[in-house]
Formats: structure tokens, sequence, C-alpha cells
């Protein structure tokens, strides 16, 4: 039981890393364009990205899945970068929505680039682990812990902006996304592949 605690900080830390906050960039690009009425399908969404999340790291960790680690650090800034890119598209789009379907596949996928790109410090974690589905839900229910943790304050700052100081919903959309577009912008020339 020990060893299951100890994953599901690493989980939770894993998210949370200020050093790393790609993770934290994607779950509030992923946030933004909700509210407090919709938390459930931003909750939704969270949990398509941690277990797809989860899934790459056991097909990393089974050695069903072998991937350059170069590519996939070059990839989950793209991931972010699209879904920013999204939300100010579909804001300032009339018409249709795309609809939570659309959204769910794309954040699995993001989800599955996002795991493979913790996979190799996750890997020389487990061998020293004979067991290896323990760690793997430990680790899947820290990164979701956290996951909500990172959703609830994007609505906080969504709530203060759009409620309480009644800024336009195209407006905090737009300005958000284009801001996490910014701060995204050097990850995706630091890790352009050569």
């Amino acid at each position: 039981m020990q060893d299951f605690w100890f994953y599901i900080k690493l989980g939770f830390n894993h998210v949370l890393d200020l050093g790393a906050y790609d993770h934290i960039l994607f779950l509030a690009a992923l946030a933004v364009p909700f509210t407090f009425k919709k938390w459930r399908e931003v909750l939704i969404l969270a949990t398509i990205f941690t277990i797809t999340h989860c899934i790459s790291l056991a097909l990393s960790v089974y050695d069903v899945v072998t991937v350059d680690v170069g590519l996939i650090e070059f990839l989950i800034p793209v991931t972010i970068f699209l879904t920013a890119l999204f939300n100010i598209f579909r804001v300032f789009k009339k018409g249709k929505s795309t609809g939570i379907y659309f959204q769910g596949l794309a954040t699995a996928f993001f989800g599955l680039i996002h795991g493979f790109g913790f996979s190799n410090y996750f890997n020389m974690l487990m061998a020293e682990e004979e067991e290896k589905v323990s760690p793997l839900l430990g680790f899947a229910a820290g990164i979701e812990f956290s996951q909500v943790t990172i959703v609830i304050a994007v609505l906080l700052v969504a709530y203060l902006f759009r409620d309480l100081l009644q800024v336009k919903k195209s407006i905090f959309i737009g300005a958000a996304s284009i801001l996490i577009l910014l701060v995204t912008i050097p990850m995706l020339i630091e890790t352009f592949p050569k």
C-alpha cells in the first residue's frame, strides 16, 4: 500500500510540476471554454485524458510500443497549441459546434502523446517493480486528482472573469487561448525535431 501512495503522489506531482508546465497548459487550454454549468463535460474530457495517458504508459511499460522521445517532446506542445487554436476557432465560428465527441477523440489522442512523454522516466521506476498494475493505477489516480484541481482552478478563473467581471465569453476564451499559444510557441521552437 505504501508503494501505491508513492505512485499516487508521483502522478499528482507529475501534473502539478511547475518546472514541466506542459500538462497544466494543456488542461488550461482544455478547460478554458467551460464554466461550472458544464463541469461534467470538462471532467469527462479530463478523465479521458487520464485514461489514455495511462494506456500509453502501460503500452510502454509492457514493451508493446516504443516511441521516439524527441518526436513526442515536440508533439506535446503541438497538442497544447492545437487545443488553444481550436478554442479560438470554435468561439469565433458561427454556426454548428463540433461537439463533445470530437473533443473527446482529440483529447484521447493527445492523452496518448502526453503519456508517452513521461514513459521513459516511468519505465525506469517500474524496472524495480515486479507487479506493474498497482503502480499504474496509483499513478492514474494521482493524475486524476491533480487534473481535477487544475480544472477547478480554471473554472474559478472563468467564473471570476465571465460572471463577476462580466467579460464576454468570446473575449475571455480568445484572450486566454492566445495567452496559452504565446507561452507554447517557445516550447515548439525548443523541441522542434532537428
